[in-house]
């Protein structure tokens, strides 16, 4: 069956979303909203001609053709367009975060839900070869108990004056650290600076708790001079690494460990350790454009009913997640539990 999408938003994700959409069999792009029509005809025409590029969502959420919303607006406007879009009966994928609150987020889930509808979220590192390339030296055993995480996502730029450092790009850390880990985060401290416009933290530091005492810190913000997209997680046995930048080293797969050699009972020789320094591989795996393979996992679940990789579930975990933070961050760095903000 042809599926008919509408996008709406064609600014910094929209052309992508747009450019991917028309490549696959089977979708037609029928309309491309935007706040700015110039700017989605603009789209239209370099992408998909035969769209209707104009800046009214009704007009689009009324078309009886269109059976699926792709949603690529600014975080404030992910619920309200989301609900409109569900309401309207149509399937939908929402750039994340889901929605700001749990709420809302549970409002979305249960709208969905009694609709049979799909309701995903736009958690593009769940389509990255190379996640899914960590996540099996993880499933496999081969890094042994996992112990820490450390996550770096920086550059210089995009500076942004209505949501701050952490809803910008921490959506991306939770969302791959809670797929790895098969788990939630416990507890959340963050605090953050912020340099440019008072009350917007420009910069993030925040340390997760996870199950098993594993930890992990992240390190967020659009003020460093480098683009910086690499995650590492120290295992017992290996180390990873994750270089989202690197074109040629993605992935990292380090024999390193440090081991205890003696249980430190009897006297300083027990408390000494071995520290392996072993080699470091870098494994060979197939290359898919990630949004690519996003944009197809959408149409599979709508066509073919198969099982979301980002349901709606996972969205509200992440955006719990960052409230946490954020209320970590009006609270000086005091921990906070995702049970308060889930109410569990």
């Amino acid at each position: 069956m042809t599926i008919g999408v509408a996008i709406i938003g064609t600014g910094y994700w929209g052309p992508g979303i747009v450019r991917n959409l028309a490549r696959i069999d089977g979708v037609e792009v029928l309309h491309l909203v935007d706040l700015d029509p110039s700017r989605a005809r603009a789209t239209a025409e370099k992408l998909a001609p035969t769209a209707r590029a104009h800046d009214s969502t009704e007009i689009a959420l009324a078309d009886p053709q269109v059976q699926a919303v792709v949603i690529a607006t600014p975080v404030r406007s992910h619920y309200t367009l989301s609900k409109a879009a569900l309401q309207a009966g149509k399937h939908v994928l929402v750039e994340k975060p889901l929605a700001m609150t749990v709420a809302e987020c549970r409002e979305l889930e249960q709208l969905a839900n009694d609709s049979d509808l799909v309701l995903m979220v736009g958690h593009v590192f769940l389509f990255n070869n190379a996640v899914h390339a960590v996540k099996n030296y993880l499933r496999s055993g081969e890094l042994g108990d996992v112990q820490y995480i450390h996550s770096r996502r920086v550059n210089l730029g995009r500076v942004q004056a209505d949501i701050n450092a952490l809803w910008s790009f921490a959506p991306h850390d939770f969302s791959i650290l809670s797929y790895w880990l098969d788990a939630a985060p416990i507890a959340v401290q963050a605090r953050g600076f912020s340099y440019i416009s008072p009350g917007v933290e420009d910069v993030v530091f925040c340390t997760v708790e996870f199950p098993h005492q594993i930890g992990a810190h992240i390190h967020i913000g659009w003020l460093d001079p480098r683009k910086v997209r690499e995650m590492t997680i120290v295992g017992s046995k290996k180390m990873v690494v994750f270089d989202d930048v690197s074109p040629d080293r993605k992935v990292q797969l380090y024999d390193s460990r440090v081991e205890k050699t003696g249980d430190g009972t009897h006297d300083y020789a027990s408390w000494q350790v071995d520290i392996r320094h072993g080699d470091v591989t870098i494994p060979q795996f197939e290359w898919t454009e990630p949004l690519r393979a996003e944009m197809n996992h959408f149409v599979a679940c709508i066509r073919e009913g198969v099982e979301c990789l980002a349901p709606a579930s996972s969205g509200t975990i992440v955006t719990a997640a960052i409230e946490a933070a954020q209320l970590s961050l009006q609270r000086g760095g005091a921990r906070v539990t995702l049970e308060e903000i889930l109410g569990g």
